[in-house]
């Protein structure tokens, strides 16, 4: 597969991703996008380390593939575990005020 195609399905997920959550008030959607918007940065670094280990140039240092990988594994557990306190923090706060609306949230600043 061509690198052009990665990088369109990389921009389209994370245009996706943005948008939902500039939109969305809900705060669950508005954690998935960002997850989204991080899947779409990991398959873009996974598709550019592919694309440089077949590279000419990267015969010498094919280990830079790896390393990219890598960091990628690393930062699906980052985003695992910031999963798993986002949402108990939406948890905690649709037990207090039942709720999970961003705007509702907002308004209890004042």
């Amino acid at each position: 597969m061509d690198i052009k195609a990665y990088i369109a399905l990389s921009v389209a997920l994370f245009t996706i991703g943005v948008i939902g959550v500039l939109i969305r008030r809900n705060a669950i959607i508005i954690f998935m996008c960002v997850e989204l918007m991080l899947n779409a940065v990991n398959l873009l670094l996974v598709a550019f380390s592919k694309m440089h280990a077949l590279s000419n140039v990267a015969k010498a240092s094919a280990t830079f593939a790896s390393d990219a990988q890598i960091f990628v594994f690393f930062i699906m557990v980052v985003a695992a575990a910031e999963v798993s306190v986002g949402l108990a923090i939406i948890v905690m706060m649709y037990r207090n005020v039942h709720t999970i609306d961003v705007n509702f949230l907002n308004r209890l600043k004042n």
